[in-house]
């Protein structure tokens, strides 16, 4: 006869923690960041003494934020982090943010003084009510007391539920009194869990759909263009339907994962240097987008010149008139709406497709010519690591050079790629990697420029990294995007204050988190640098490789020219 173990709890004597706790356990949201501190202790030990709950211990509070937003990437539900009173959650700011604009589902829990200890003079105390502003879906500010309970479950499940529903951020303001340490054996509330409602795909129809299917049916020349997306989120079938479908054009981006042989996924590859009268050809009568933010700057300027007569958005939750044609919002799911489109699309005889599929074929041949040809330098440096990178990999980016650069290479489709497009900022990449290292089943590679890795280094402060987790830093002693930008380069002022120059190496930083260290300087010492560097070890791996900060802007200038 097999004895059942039990395992002896403690819980917070607060009713509060006990609510919060209780609720985020019923809707399977747990995975807790924490960061440390006293205010927050009735929620530390709801959390942390729960057997049911996976607790991460992270003292930045910045960090914090950007690791449990790589969490809720792969794991698509929410995550919620944890925080003393003050300005702590000001640091959570900036992840909320991208949170926000990427859909991703991240709770805010902030302990807080009790009302009537707010603007007294109290330290580590500030106006925490609505912080967030509109960069929050739901802000809930929880009131102590028994006689709040009912009114603070209700807070609670709304808020908790819009995380779960909208996906995005939320934020809970919890006000503890003290003591803040007691502990009790058994909870004395039993909280009312009220269920997020599941989501079904709004029916497409109406009038101004069939209007759509007539211009869609009668249009030669249709382009789309796809966001960010996760991977596999659109069905084989119907990826096959557009592909086939000689009047349409599918302009992808790194981050779209979505790949076909007749898509195009290096786009500004494409367009950059075209004609006047080569871009009209190129412009399209019809317009469908869906997916997150585009990366590419040329093809937003491309169409908010050279519009489109109609633009459908298709995205369940929001839609932005990013090229100022926007006619529908329609609002289902990408998947859903191919589905409908073509079950009841009819071909159309086109050579849109074939075009600009020609002309591609022609810009990848000189592609490859001009990497032949450069030096050493950013651009090379990227075209060695996209080729040395393992299968199967989840590929994460960093913002500014990181993505730009590898929007200019077709990327193996196996790889899962990743980068912080909703704010675009470059301060939270490295610990949002590593938080979605660590909620991965794949080998996570994270590719970054040395001021984002520098800025975010308190990201390597923490015990969680995976062994097979792995840095590319590309050290170019500086801001190096800016150097594209107009202006004089050779004077102190851009050096200083755009250019940001500096001499700064990640060697001290590896030696002080344990973490294998390589450096490299040439195209040789890259290679050989690769040749085992994803394979298995016994800590975490960083490759530096050191480029020549005054060619890097000029080669990619050139290419741009060099392609046509």
């Amino acid at each position: 006869m097999h004895g059942r173990t039990f395992v002896l709890m403690k819980f917070s004597n607060k009713p509060l923690s006990q609510t919060v706790t209780q609720l985020c356990l019923a809707k399977g949201i747990t995975h807790i960041v924490i960061s440390p501190g006293s205010r927050n202790a009735p929620l530390i030990i709801g959390f942390t003494e729960h057997p049911d709950f996976k607790n991460y211990s992270i003292v930045d509070e910045r960090c914090a934020a950007f690791f449990a937003l790589g969490l809720a990437q792969q794991l698509q539900k929410p995550v919620a982090v944890v925080c003393t009173s003050g300005s702590a959650l000001l640091n959570y700011f900036p992840a909320v943010a991208e949170a926000f604009y990427s859909d991703i589902p991240l709770v805010v829990l902030s302990a807080d003084r009790p009302e009537d200890l707010v603007e007294i003079g109290d330290g580590q105390t500030i106006q925490q009510e609505q912080v967030y502003g509109k960069h929050s879906l739901y802000a809930a500010n929880c009131r102590e007391g028994q006689k709040h309970q009912v009114f603070n479950e209700t807070e609670i499940n709304i808020a908790l539920n819009t995380a779960i529903e909208l996906r995005g951020p939320v934020h809970i303001n919890i006000p503890f009194s003290e003591p803040l340490y007691h502990t009790a054996d058994d909870l004395s509330v039993r909280p009312q869990h009220v269920p997020a409602r599941k989501k079904t795909p709004e029916k497409i129809e109406g009038d101004a759909f069939e209007d759509f299917l007539e211009t869609w049916n009668s249009s030669a020349k249709k382009m789309v263009l796809v966001g960010v997306l996760n991977p596999n989120s659109i069905e084989e079938k119907q990826i096959q339907a557009l592909a086939a479908d000689k009047s349409v054009l599918v302009l992808t981006e790194t981050t779209s994962n979505l790949h076909h042989p007749n898509f195009i996924p290096a786009i500004d590859q494409l367009i950059s240097s075209l004609s006047e009268n080569e871009l009209e050809a190129l412009q399209p009568d019809v317009l469908l987008t869906f997916g997150g933010m585009v990366v590419s700057k040329r093809i937003k300027a491309f169409l908010r010149k050279f519009q489109p007569k109609t633009h459908w958005h298709i995205d369940s939750k929001k839609a932005y008139d990013t090229f100022f044609a926007l006619d529908v919002h329609c609002k289902t799911m990408p998947n859903y709406f191919l589905k409908t489109l073509y079950s009841k699309a009819r071909p159309v005889k086109s050579e849109y497709q074939k075009q600009w599929l020609d002309i591609r074929k022609h810009r990848l041949s000189k592609h490859e010519d001009y990497l032949a040809e450069i030096p050493f330098s950013d651009f090379k440096v990227f075209s060695i690591v996209f080729q040395a990178l393992p299968k199967a990999i989840q590929l994460q980016l960093a913002n500014s050079a990181s993505i730009r650069y590898a929007q200019l290479f077709e990327l193996d489709p196996s790889f899962q790629v990743f980068c912080n497009r909703g704010t675009s900022g470059i301060d939270g990449s490295t610990s949002t990697a590593i938080g979605a290292a660590v909620a991965s089943s794949k080998q996570t590679v994270f590719i970054t420029g040395d001021l984002s890795f520098f800025y975010d280094s308190n990201a390597l402060w923490n015990d969680f990294i995976p062994n097979n987790f792995r840095i590319i830093i590309i050290n170019n002693s500086g801001g190096g995007i800016f150097r594209i930008l107009p202006g004089d380069k050779q004077s102190d002022n851009f050096k200083t204050y755009f250019e940001t120059k500096h001499q700064l190496t990640a060697v001290q930083l590896c030696d002080m988190y344990e973490l294998e260290y390589t450096s490299a300087s040439s195209e040789r010492e890259v290679s050989s640098a690769l040749q085992d560097f994803f394979q298995e070890s016994e800590r975490p791996r960083v490759l530096e490789i050191f480029t020549p900060s005054e060619v890097n802007d000029q080669i990619l200038i050139t290419y741009f020219k060099y392609v046509r």
